[in-house]
């Protein structure tokens, strides 16, 4: 109970700051929305950043989670840091240059042939985030949660600063003082996007300085035969990363390329589908936040003889935790909504439930991926991964003229899903953890039942008050029914347990 109660303390660090710093950064959302409003510019950001992410993967090429392996042994520990720092270097200055070297081939790649001046930032916006990825990963391994926090929540309220410095209050100053030093600052033909991506780069270089120190202090030496032994480790889940990249932001490039009409409205259309994904943020937050603990943990764990054990009934806290979060969100749709400022973008609504499932399954199958990772055999990521990208591009590829974004919305369900199981039968034969699937799948079934329940009441019933109450007493029903039913599991977990004897 110890670990779980360590790893449950260090994913409420990660979590607290990620929540905080998810829902500062959650906040631009309406803002960007209202100032985006009746533009194509909210999905040109949204490809931007799409393509921001899939670049990440190549320059950080799996490094992190190889620091997280090989640190658990003593004899790699003096030059396990410095060689995995050196290749990162190598990677960011290389894949840097590429980008600024081909700005106009990419920007004309992505339908914004007039901003390349977006893809010089992106190329500084991925370096600067890239140089920070060991050193935040060291703070992870090193338990130190509370100044990954700090850190991590001071870049963003610089981002969400300097944001609302370029975007509201330079362009009035400017307007006021229109030959003033302003006019350096902010130059509005750059567009707002420029803005954003300016203010995010800032916001990344900020952390880089920040963790500073982490990046001296020891001896600059490169072990050739440990850097072979990690470059096989890691090229797997690089490949893995590029197919997790295509399933997580590939279809928003497909949605501008395969909707039958081009131009604005398919830009648009990106918009509204990017700007209702991130009200699946709830559980796409607790993943993040429970990966950030987890990633460490398993891998400590590792060395234990109770470690099958111990993942079962973190993977069982997980499914509970994240179904009830599911809940939480469809249930109040209609005031998580509000955070989308342009309200013609509320169509997409649609796409919430789907996605949110979806992310359910991503997580279960971070859960479940801790077999190839602790293992040499980390190409059987790399295929769950690429199936579930194949699966990604067909799908949207096929169906994305007929349907939209509901196809994308549908894709990234069955991407997952089908990971998810993929993974869990495979590692059954490989590494054998006693997971509860049947009470696990069960609770997931109950709260796709929930949903559907208040769905149709709703729909025939379309008062907000009682939409509302009615879904506070299914998310209690829930509650109590898992509090009965795992009742001697919580009554073993710290803190809360001693309230759960009676």
């Amino acid at each position: 109970m110890s670990s779980i109660k360590k790893l449950a303390g260090e994913t409420v660090w990660y979590g607290a700051s990620s929540i905080v710093a998810k829902f500062l950064n959650y906040m631009l959302t309406p803002y960007l929305t209202h100032k985006f409003k009746g533009t194509p510019e909210y999905g040109e950001m949204s490809l931007v950043y799409a393509v921001i992410s899939f670049v990440n993967i190549g320059v950080l090429f799996g490094l992190d989670y190889a620091y997280f392996r090989y640190i658990q042994r003593k004899e790699n520990q003096k030059d396990l840091y410095p060689t995995l720092l050196i290749t990162l270097i190598g990677s960011t200055t290389l894949i840097t240059s590429v980008i600024l070297l081909f700005q106009g081939p990419i920007a004309h790649s992505i339908d914004i042939d007039k901003h390349p001046s977006y893809v010089t930032l992106a190329a500084f916006l991925i370096a600067f985030d890239a140089l920070s990825a060991l050193p935040f990963a060291r703070l992870r391994h090193e338990g130190r949660p509370r100044r990954f926090a700090i850190i991590r929540l001071s870049g963003i309220i610089v981002n969400i600063s300097l944001t609302y410095f370029f975007l509201s209050i330079c362009p009035e100053l400017l307007k006021a003082h229109p030959n003033s030093i302003v006019g350096f600052i902010y130059r509005p033909e750059l567009g707002f996007v420029f803005y954003v991506l300016l203010a995010n780069t800032l916001q990344n270089f900020f952390q880089v300085l920040l963790l500073s120190p982490l990046l001296k202090g020891f001896s600059w030496s490169f072990n050739t035969k440990l850097w072979k032994e990690i470059m096989i480790y890691a090229l797997p889940l690089t490949i893995a990363g590029f197919g997790g990249m295509i399933n997580e932001t590939f279809d928003r490039i497909m949605l501008q390329k395969r909707l039958p009409s081009a131009g604005d409205y398919a830009t648009y259309q990106v918009g509204i589908y990017s700007g209702c994904y991130k009200l699946s943020l709830l559980i796409s937050l607790f993943v993040q936040a429970f990966r950030m603990g987890a990633e460490p943990f398993f891998y400590r764990q590792s060395v234990e003889d109770s470690a099958q054990r111990t993942y079962a009934r973190v993977m069982k806290f997980f499914v509970i935790l994240i179904s009830g979060m599911f809940l939480f969100v469809t249930m109040y749709l209609d005031i998580w909504k509000y955070f989308i400022a342009d309200h013609t973008m509320w169509v997409g609504l649609k796409v919430v439930p789907i996605l949110l499932f979806a992310n359910i399954f991503l997580g279960i199958y971070y859960n479940l991926s801790i077999w190839y990772k602790l293992s040499t055999n980390t190409r059987a990521g790399a295929y769950i991964t690429l199936i579930g990208a194949g699966i990604t591009l067909l799908i949207n590829y096929l169906f994305i003229p007929r349907f939209g974004y509901m196809a994308s919305a549908w894709a990234t369900f069955l991407c997952y899903g089908s990971m998810m199981v993929i993974s869990f039968v495979w590692g059954q034969k490989v590494y054998r953890v006693p997971y509860a699937w049947k009470k696990l799948v069960a609770y997931m079934v109950i709260v796709a039942l929930i949903y559907g329940l208040h769905h149709l009441i709703t729909a025939f019933w379309t008062n907000k008050v009682f939409s509302l109450a009615l879904g506070t007493i299914f998310i209690a029903g829930y509650a109590l029914f898992v509090l009965r039913v795992e009742k001697k599991e919580f009554q073993r977990l710290p803190y809360i347990g001693k309230y759960l004897l009676s």
